[in-house]
């Protein structure tokens, strides 16, 4: 027979670690899966600077590592491992590790969510060294320098008026030759002298990894097949997040856009007894300390809902 657990959480990275250490303080032992790439997106970063804490800034990594410890140390037991099912129709709820069976009382989501990369030689090689899918994070290495966004949606022209506050230009490579964003979005970036538009183009490479940073792409136009390189210092990708939800579907109600549905102002999903926290569930923020907040009361939900089912 499994043992029923208080709580188990899902995934890692800023939300699963707060939520596990607000649990373990709770005395609520939780068990973190934590996922065999642990740690998040911050895995996928290098310095850190808006973390509140830390003057001169953190490695992404090194935060993760710190956070994971704080968690164990308080009694949070981790199993580095994929959850490959789940079955919230029935209570207690099960969580399943290949042929291994967990069951707990509460259960909380941070699975997060995954940006859209390009898919092209080098990339994953060079974030956090001049590739980025954050400019409120990222945006403030790039002061006065060359800086590209790659996209044109909502997300693309946000980053793109964010970064024009602090580089010297903005280019903004879109595959097509008008932007799907929203018209008032359209004619902030298309008034802004520091943002400037390269139409009907895809990025093809990306240069250097061979240094260890961005300092050019290869575009080519997809009409006429021309070629030609442009030298640049940040390349932000805004092509889209993909939230990792494929193991929750048909047992949570998710919205539209695949996030995970919860409460108005709490991290309650459509299933009672079941938290969701971090950019599993956060489309607009995507930061790490909106993510760590959100695992926070993810974590205190699940205390007073065990509490009000033990009174009850």
């Amino acid at each position: 027979m499994a043992t029923t657990r208080k709580v188990i959480i899902i995934g890692s990275g800023p939300a699963g670690y707060t939520a596990a250490i607000y649990a373990a303080r709770a005395n609520l032992a939780p068990l973190m899966i934590s996922g065999l790439q642990a740690g998040g997106q911050l895995m996928l970063t290098t310095l850190v600077e808006n973390v509140p804490g830390f003057v001169d800034g953190v490695m992404g990594p090194e935060l993760m590592e710190t956070m994971r410890k704080q968690a164990e140390r308080f009694g949070t037991d981790m199993i580095a491992e994929d959850v490959t099912a789940v079955d919230f129709s029935q209570r207690p709820f099960v969580v399943r590790v290949g042929e291994t069976r967990y069951e707990a009382e509460t259960v909380i989501v941070a699975t997060g969510a995954s940006s859209t990369l390009l898919g092209l030689p080098g990339e994953r090689e060079l974030l956090g060294r001049g590739v980025s899918t954050c400019a409120t994070c990222d945006g403030f290495f790039f002061k006065d320098q060359n800086i590209m966004v790659v996209g044109g949606g909502d997300s693309a022209l946000e980053e793109a008026l964010f970064l024009a506050r602090l580089g010297r230009k903005v280019e903004v490579v879109h595959r097509r030759d008008a932007l799907r964003a929203s018209k008032i979005l359209q004619d902030r970036a298309f008034k802004n002298p520091k943002i400037s538009f390269v139409w009907d183009s895809v990025i093809e490479a990306i240069a250097d990894p061979t240094v260890g940073k961005v300092t050019a792409v290869q575009l080519r136009n997809v009409k006429t097949g021309e070629r030609s390189e442009r030298p640049v210092d940040g390349l932000f990708v805004a092509i889209g997040h993909q939230p990792n939800t494929a193991l929750f579907k048909g047992q949570l109600e998710l919205l539209p856009n695949e996030y995970v549905k919860v409460a108005p102002g709490t991290t309650q999903t459509s299933v009672r007894g079941v938290f969701a926290a971090g950019d599993v569930a956060d489309f607009t923020w995507r930061q790490a300390v909106t993510a760590a907040g959100t695992g926070c009361m993810a974590a205190l939900e699940a205390e007073r809902y065990l509490e009000a089912t033990q009174r009850g």
